[in-house]
């Protein structure tokens, strides 16, 4: 299958997640992605690890973002690596980078500098929080831009305090909004044969993934989000019976539904709590004990046979266990095999994109540091 981005040459002189993230989705989609390394040591998540789990030398946490990349090393302090690689920023589509702001200026590498390289070059930049302003400058990680942005207030009930998410989110997202903007960009440079100038910060992704709430927050009197008491409402604006319930075995969720009749079904009582929809939020906490001390009374495949026989939006909460052992995981094809030689495989995630009903499955694993630089040297005619 030919994949929309083939023949498209990607530059990434980014590291850790937000940056390498878009570059392994542009990767998926065919495009050639090679990582631009410091000798030695190369891109800092090559040691930065989850669980402490390693292949070989480098972190796992490593091969899940640069999957389909190659890696050249070049030290951008050396002026002859510096040479190489503006003959190959020459010769390429695409570039991006993570540097802090004034980094790239310093070197000669800014978007104005490379505009007189290549004057069709898409160029993405992440930031912690803009190129410019009060806040440029200071470091860009996930756990401290959830923490400015408001998110960890959406977690957990009131009594908890703040509670950060558990994935990289802030990271995950501006990969996702650099990877976005930077396929809009080829899109109006094959309009206007021009290079564009990509921005992206993980305050504004993350502020982005939480417009709903802070748009309600601007339209309600600057009210704050209002965290049930009760344990297992799963969003702080919505009313009860969202969220999810303790059962006799496990746990289960519900979304949309009537209460009333989800009340009915379970055989519970709320004639003192709910009089009207608006009783739904106005006595939330209250509703959801309620409903929390009847669903701890039989297991879960009990209440799932109940609710979901009358359409009632519920499921089952699983682990990871759990989840990976479905059928429909196997059926979705969640998972692929990578080969890393020496006998050696990883399992990992597959693009979640389908193009003209395939999954697009990598074809090779995360490449070892400077493997490919001598014979990218090679090609380019790069000396």
């Amino acid at each position: 299958m030919n994949r929309p981005l083939e023949g498209l040459l990607v530059l990434e002189f980014c590291q850790f997640l937000a940056g390498p993230s878009a570059g392994l989705k542009l990767a998926d989609l065919g495009a050639r992605v090679i990582k631009i390394e410091r000798p030695g040591s190369g891109d800092a998540c090559r040691q930065l690890s989850i669980k402490n789990i390693f292949v070989e030398e480098d972190s796992l946490l490593f091969h899940t973002i640069n999957r389909n990349k190659e890696s050249y090393a070049a030290d951008l302090k050396n002026p002859e690596d510096l040479a190489k690689l503006k003959q190959l920023i020459a010769k390429a589509d695409i570039m991006t980078h993570n540097f802090r702001p004034g980094v790239m200026e310093k070197i000669g590498l800014d978007y104005q500098s490379v505009q007189l390289i290549n004057p069709q070059l898409i160029y993405g930049v992440v930031t912690g929080y803009g190129k410019e302003g009060p806040w440029a400058g200071k470091p860009g990680q996930d756990l401290l831009v959830q923490s400015v942005s408001g998110l960890t207030y959406l977690s957990g009930s009131a009594i908890d305090g703040p509670v950060p998410f558990g994935l990289s989110v802030s990271d995950i997202m501006c990969g996702n909004h650099l990877a976005q903007g930077v396929m809009a960009a080829l899109i109006k440079r094959a309009k206007t044969n021009k290079g564009v100038l990509v921005e992206v910060s993980l305050l504004e992704s993350v502020l982005d993934v939480q417009f709903e709430v802070i748009t309600t927050y601007l339209n309600d009197g600057g009210k704050l989000p209002n965290r049930s008491q009760a344990k297992g409402s799963a969003h702080a604006y919505l009313s009860a019976p969202y969220g999810m319930y303790e059962t006799a075995d496990g746990y289960l969720a519900l979304a949309m539904g009537s209460l009333p009749e989800i009340c009915q079904l379970i055989d519970c009582d709320i004639t003192d709590l709910y009089t009207d929809t608006h009783s739904a939020f106005e006595n939330r906490d209250l509703l959801i004990e309620r409903l929390a001390e009847t669903f701890k009374k039989q297991p879960s495949r009990l209440w799932l046979e109940r609710l979901e026989r009358h359409g009632i939006w519920c499921a089952e909460v699983l682990n990871y266990q759990s989840a990976t052992a479905l059928n429909n995981y196997e059926y979705l094809q969640i998972e692929q095999q990578l080969d890393l030689g020496n006998a050696k495989q990883i399992r990992t995630t597959v693009s979640p994109i389908r193009l003209d009903h395939e999954k697009l499955f990598a074809a090779k694993a995360a490449p070892k540091l400077g493997f490919d630089t001598a014979a990218i040297n090679n090609e380019f005619d790069i000396n």
